[in-house]
């Protein structure tokens, strides 16, 4: 008998058995913030995962399908050209305006096909940071030197941060690269037009039902989001009619089964990362088992300090894309300074607690440890910059 193992089992049951001992239910913060992760996940459920998950499972599931390892290492991977493969990422990434948790999908099924940690990460920061509505929106109510700054932020981020995962890695990327040079080239699949089409009609249907309303009920934005719906049934009726045409019962049986297998590895981990949220943070106006008190004393000011609860609070809160505007708004008016509220807007909504438990599922825990890391020191440094400026 391994009686080391023994005891850690003996040890575990133990800490598990004084928890429930002295479990604080019935005190009134305690059972709020139950309540309010109970109601991050039912809104979570309501409001993310039939409009923006499943589009983005199945994306990822095609990628994984029906595009060919070599096409993804030709523009993404890592012996492509550095400003294409930075460019591809950050603007396709920046095209589906999705949040910290929709990108993940897409993130583990472009990395899981040879595309490079660098640029892999730049698509992964790019897709929920550079939003362009969520930064008109930031223009708008919080001013347009916030808007700008998160902008201009936004898009540097996403290829810094990919280059320097790159340059951390450098070793284990050359060999990744030496590996995929001898990959053979793979059979001929459907036409480029064909897939072009696929595609096109996949994403348009994530990004118009997902499309959020603007501030104004007027202009081009207000114009598409009365007429999403249309859109999007336009885009579903193209679906249909391509799978119906050009696709075999076993290829939508394989794309199925990868869709499925996304959905496995991902919806557990986003569950559990949702309850936590909850639970510490609470939602929007609302208070976890953490006091908002306690946030809005700690970002006062423009101190590294300030800047850095700011950046690592934004990394753990979940935000819904354009969320993130009003609590901003809040916490200025209850003293944030404007570095610490720029140091946010950089790291919440390319992050999350859910975000991070999935990302490490998908490169490991030190490559998620050191991604984190750059966002949070990154947004961290911006906002005493941005502080001091004004």
């Amino acid at each position: 008998m391994d009686f080391k193992s023994e005891w850690k089992k003996l040890a575990l049951i133990v800490a598990v058995f004084i928890a429930c001992f002295y479990l604080p239910i019935g005190t009134q913060r305690f059972d709020n913030a139950v309540t309010e992760s109970l109601h991050l996940v039912k809104w979570y459920a309501r409001e993310h995962v039939v409009l923006c998950l499943v589009p983005a499972f199945f994306i990822a599931g095609a990628i994984s399908v029906f595009v060919s390892q070599a096409s993804v290492m030709k523009y993404l991977g890592a012996r492509a050209n550095k400003v294409l493969a930075y460019g591809v990422a950050s603007v396709s990434g920046s095209v589906l305006a999705v949040c910290s948790c929709t990108i993940l999908p897409l993130f583990a099924g472009i990395y899981r096909m040879g595309a490079g940690l660098g640029p892999a990460t730049a698509f992964l920061y790019s897709g929920p940071a550079i939003n362009v509505l969520a930064i008109i929106l930031t223009a708008r109510i919080l001013g347009p030197e916030l808007g700008i700054a998160r902008a201009v932020g936004a898009i540097v981020f996403s290829i810094v941060i990919g280059l320097l995962m790159h340059a951390i890695y450098h070793r284990e990327e050359t060999e990744k690269a030496n590996n995929q040079m001898q990959i053979p080239e793979p059979e001929a699949g459907k036409p480029l037009w064909q897939n072009a089409i696929y595609f096109t009609s996949l994403v348009g249907i994530l990004v118009f039902a997902n499309w959020a309303k603007p501030v104004s009920d007027t202009g081009l934005w207000s114009w598409i989001h009365s007429a999403k719906w249309l859109i999007t049934a336009g885009f579903a009726v193209v679906l249909a009619v391509v799978l119906a045409m050009w696709f075999k019962k076993s290829e939508l049986s394989e794309w199925s089964q990868a869709t499925w297998g996304f959905a496995k590895q991902i919806l557990p981990l986003l569950f559990l990362g949702v309850v936590v949220a909850g639970f510490l943070l609470g939602r929007p106006g609302r208070e976890g088992i953490i006091p908002s008190a306690w946030v809005e004393r700690a970002v006062g000011g423009n101190s590294l300090w300030a800047n850095l609860f700011a950046s690592v609070a934004g990394a753990f809160m979940y935000f819904a894309t354009l969320t993130e505007v009003p609590i901003l708004q809040g916490l200025i008016g209850a003293g944030m300074g404007k570095g610490p509220a720029l140091a946010l807007l950089l790291a919440g909504p390319a992050l999350s607690l859910p975000n991070m438990l999935v990302i490490r599922s998908v490169m490991g825990t030190q490559k998620t440890v050191v991604y984190v890391s750059l966002v949070i020191v990154m947004s961290t440094i911006a906002g005493m910059l941005f502080g001091v400026m004004l």
